[in-house]
């Protein structure tokens, strides 16, 4: 079968049947890059379009690489965005119904369906040839759109354009029972699903020969030169046939956990030679938990199941096994051809096809052996996420040591993962790298397609809100250093000696082209880059200021969030540093170290370190100076009874406690927002009394700025560091 054919079968997977897309720990399921929607744009990575009104309800897209042009369907209208400039100034035509269907009909026109107020309607759109940007509805074109359009936009829907017809997958009634797969629009007769519903609904056949009524999914296959038949099925599939998909884990003792809810598929179309891939993403069914998993399939795989036996079983309650009995000529579901019409056996048409071939074919639709994945088991599972998974496409890359498969998935929060699955060989499971999470959308929303278009390292996301077009990579974001690269692990990227840049195979073997996909190891890649011992002493240390039995908060942010942090302590007179062991007082935090009561043994140089894959960086040095209670008394005097009036010089304070914001902003601590965050999780406990008095003072900070009692504060305090530390006053204002 030609492979057009094959794209027609997965109008029958899951996405009709079953609703379609209706301190932590490090760990490569961590994203290792996270970029927010504003950083997105501000990088220029994004191009956003919300359509005229701002939300652009969007129901279908159609990317034309021919004419360089984006064709969207949403509510009313119909969009043309061009590939090569800026958005947004589409051209726009007006529909007035949710446009779902948007294939190409010839080379200069489009066929569009929408839901046309639960009546489907369809038409042509002159769209022009290669070079030109109009767009208009061809006059006298329009049609029924019944079996080619649901009847709402909410409904589960795939089509496809296959040799001058549309293939669809809907439910073709106004309740949205009936199940079917459709040709039309060609110059032969329509033609459908049968009416049994348990040709596409059915009890799974186990292996163990019992049945199991559960959610599962499949693949179909018809005929495109399928002409129904004569006297049987007629105007009806006389080829169609299905096979069960799985997706599972396997487990100790033969045990599998399934994936059984198919969300999205994309097919990866190889080099000549090569059988065409199928990635599929799956979710449970299951109430235990909620898991996402992505299997790959061979297409040559996926045939030997088709010429595999038929299941068969001889009443309801009968087991499910193989058909051992004597299997007619034609082979039921095979497609007419030289082998069919041969001397004697003129079966060049379905309709040539004798009653028996259909009969059988009618009543054993269902293949015994399921299609099972590549390895035997997913490639990329994901558990207990925030987020849910609705859409897939992969890219193959070719990188200095390897080709890689880059998987993108959209979510239902309006971003994008974007996912390597290293492979280590035989069965063994392969290794998750998560490269990024792009929130694409800035409202959360969940992505209802994708598309990719390699020729222009783009990607094409759709949602109800809107469409996005992303680039696939922007390699100077991973940072500056060989290193950072190297740790990036981006079949994209590579370190060309100066920068973070493009990897391109065409340009081929250069002595600077640092890049190791599989390992993302920079000892060996990056040859001059310093390591721990050495990155310390090129690292200045920053001098902060803590008060003893107050909270201090030193800050270290990694680059990496798979990277583990490790804290050391250089105290004054120590021949080196010792590891900073945390406890009930001293708190390892995702953002720092917090002290929540600072003690006078604490002063010393801290230096925070990441270790990623051997490799072990300096972030920050800070060299924490404890100011002791004593010298807090001789600054600060006692406060006045509430009958006394204050002494004369004296600071009377309203606000116990205010002065330690003035001091942290005097000495340059700039995140005091989230000190207040901290103070209120870790000694509030989250009561009323005491978070209404932590947010009304970080409220009234923030209106007034410094006070004048905090700058009076502030000159006593670096009188006494003066003294302290026998420096002058514009020593310490410098520091």
């Amino acid at each position: 079968m030609a492979p057009s054919a094959w794209a027609i079968c997965w109008l029958l997977g899951g996405l009709l049947l079953h609703g379609g897309s209706s301190g932590p720990s490090p760990g490569p399921s961590v994203p290792r890059l996270r970029l927010s929607y504003r950083d997105l744009l501000s990088a220029n990575r994004s191009a956003i379009f919300l359509g005229p009104r701002g939300s652009l309800n969007f129901q279908a897209m159609y990317l034309d690489e021919y004419r360089d042009r984006l064709f969207l369907g949403g509510l009313d209208a119909l969009y043309s965005l061009r590939l090569d400039q800026a958005w947004p100034d589409p051209r726009e035509t007006e529909c007035a119904n949710f446009v779902r269907v948007l294939q190409p009909h010839n080379r200069t026109h489009l066929l569009a369906c929408g839901t046309g107020a639960f009546q489907p309607t369809c038409t042509l759109i002159t769209v022009g040839h290669r070079g030109e940007h109009v767009l208009h509805l061809e006059p006298g074109s329009v049609e029924s759109g019944r079996g080619r359009c649901p009847h709402e936009p909410s409904r589960p829907f795939a089509s496809t354009f296959v040799g001058g017809e549309l293939y669809t997958g809907l439910t073709a009634d106004f309740l949205g029972r009936e199940a079917m797969i459709f040709r039309s629009g060609g110059p032969r007769p329509a033609l459908r699903s049968d009416s049994d519903q348990s040709l596409l609904h059915e009890t799974v056949p186990s292996p163990d020969g019992g049945s199991n009524y559960v959610t599962v999914s499949r693949v179909g296959r018809v005929c495109v030169n399928d002409a129904g038949g004569q006297r049987v099925l007629v105007n009806k599939w006389s080829t169609f046939l299905k096979a069960r998909l799985v997706c599972s884990v396997p487990g100790p003792g033969g045990a599998e956990t399934h994936f059984d809810q198919l969300e999205d598929v994309f097919l990866l179309w190889p080099k000549a030679g090569k059988s065409l891939e199928v990635y599929a993403l799956f979710s449970t069914v299951s109430a235990v938990f909620q898991g996402f998993a992505v299997c790959v399939y061979h297409m040559a795989d996926i045939w030997e199941v088709f010429n595999g036996p038929f299941a068969h079983r001889d009443g309801p309650q009968h087991q499910w096994g193989p058909y051992v009995g004597k299997v007619p000529f034609p082979r039921p579901g095979v497609c007419p051809s030289k082998m069919t019409a041969q001397p004697g056996r003129p079966f060049g048409s379905t309709k040539d096809y004798p009653d028996e071939v259909l009969q059988f074919a009618r009543a054993h639709p269902l293949m015994f052996w399921p299609v099972r994945p590549r390895h035997g088991r997913p490639v990329l599972v994901k558990t207990h996420l925030a987020q849910q998974l609705h859409q897939i496409v992969v890219d193959r890359v070719e990188a200095e040591d390897g080709t890689y498969d880059v998987i993108f998935l959209g979510t239902d929060s309006g971003s994008v993962l974007k996912v390597m699955a290293l492979q280590a060989g035989g069965s063994a499971e392969p290794e998750e790298v998560v490269l990024e999470e792009l929130q694409v959308f800035k409202v959360p929303t969940a992505i209802t397609e994708m598309e990719i278009s390699v020729k222009r390292q783009m990607l094409y996301v759709g949602s109800r809100l809107g469409v996005a077009q992303l680039r696939l990579h922007q390699c100077e974001t991973y940072g500056t250093a060989c290193a950072e690269c190297c740790l990036a692990r981006d079949p994209y990227c590579a370190w060309d000696g100066a920068s973070c840049t493009h990897y391109r195979p065409s340009l081929g073997k250069r002595r600077f082209r640092r890049q190791d996909i599989r390992h993302g190891n920079p000892v060996l890649q990056c040859p001059g880059q310093s390591q721990e011992d050495e990155a310390v002493g090129l690292v200045a240390a920053t001098t902060v200021y803590g008060t003893e039995h107050n909270s201090t908060f030193l800050e270290c942010l990694p680059k990496s969030p798979q990277a583990a942090v490790r804290w050391l302590l250089q105290r004054p007179g120590d021949e080196g540093p010792d590891q900073v062991k945390t406890d009930e007082r001293v708190l390892h935090t995702e953002r720092g170290l917090l002290f929540r009561r600072l003690s006078r043994f604490d002063a010393g140089t801290y230096t925070c370190t990441t270790l990623e894959h051997g490799f072990s960086q300096t972030v920050v040095r800070l060299a924490l100076v404890v100011i002791v209670a004593s010298q807090l008394d001789n600054v600060f005097p006692p406060e006045p009874k509430p009958e006394e009036p204050p002494a004369r010089g004296g600071l009377a304070s309203t606000r116990p406690k205010a002065w330690y914001k003035d001091i942290l902003q005097l000495i340059g601590f700039a995140n005091l927002p989230r000190v207040d965050e901290y103070c209120e999780r870790v000694w509030c406990r989250g009561t009323m009394e005491c978070s209404g008095s932590f947010r009304s003072r970080s409220r009234g900070k923030q209106a007034k700025g410094k006070s004048w009692a905090g700058l009076e504060l502030g000159k006593k305090m670096k009188s006494r560091v003066h003294a302290e530390h026998n420096r002058t006053p514009r020593e310490v204002e410098a520091t």
